[in-house]
């Protein structure tokens, strides 16, 4: 059975409480709170914003029992696998268009005992992926353009979303797909239809009461299970 998972992305979060922010997105319940965070880091060079690194997230993997989904859109991320390691990541996803050597970098974040994913922007034709899906626990569709958040849900990412699963499908493997940017519980059972079935979530989850809209959203994502 498939796995339907929020990942709240700490990017929309207030930092003066970031931890209990973090905290709020999991208290529902085991049933009803968010099983991953969604670490956005951000280099301004493969993007044009700069965000954050290992330091925050060695501050603050252990502020909660969730899943470290640490979402790397630099330049060559393989130079940094072994540090978010180190700072507690517990997933590391890395931009196909970013990597030299894709494979590589997908074997080292193995070899550092990480759960892989692989991530491709909008522009990016999804299937440039497919000599790597038996390399990834996770694919990541960007459905905004990535390095700033608030961004309107891009509409053909839908599309992307189905060929991704049809081709996931035709080699028989439950890999998870992730969504991420401009989501919010008034979409989100369009992206679920489609075939995702973990949620990247920031403004719709942080703005507001982070527990209230967690509870929200899991709320439609138990209802796929």
């Amino acid at each position: 059975m498939r796995n339907y998972v929020l990942s709240p992305s700490i990017l929309a979060a207030d930092f003066k409480v970031l931890g209990q922010e973090m905290k709020k997105t999991e208290d529902n319940g085991a049933e009803n709170g968010a099983a991953y965070i969604h670490f956005d880091v951000m280099d301004g060079m493969f993007v044009p914003s700069i965000s954050f690194g290992m330091p925050v997230l060695a501050s603050i993997h252990d502020a909660t029992e969730q899943f470290m989904d640490v979402h790397l859109m630099v330049q060559e991320p393989i130079r940094y696998v072994e540090a978010f390691q180190k700072a507690g990541a517990d997933y590391v996803t890395v931009h196909l268009e970013a990597c030299e050597d894709v494979k590589t970098t997908l074997d080292k974040i193995h070899a550092c005992g990480m759960k892989a994913g692989l991530a491709v922007n909008p522009e990016t034709d999804v299937k440039e992926l497919v000599p790597y899906m038996e390399d990834v626990e996770m694919i990541l569709i960007m459905s905004v353009q990535p390095g700033f958040g608030g961004q309107k849900f891009i509409p053909e990412s839908l599309d992307k979303i189905r060929e991704v699963r049809a081709m996931l499908n035709e080699k028989n493997l439950e890999t998870d797909i992730q969504v991420d940017g401009g989501i919010y519980v008034e979409n989100v059972r369009e992206v679920l239809d489609a075939g995702a079935n973990v949620i990247v979530a920031g403004s719709a989850v942080f703005r507001g009461d982070a527990g209230e809209n967690t509870a929200k959203f899991m709320e439609i994502l138990k209802s796929y299970e």
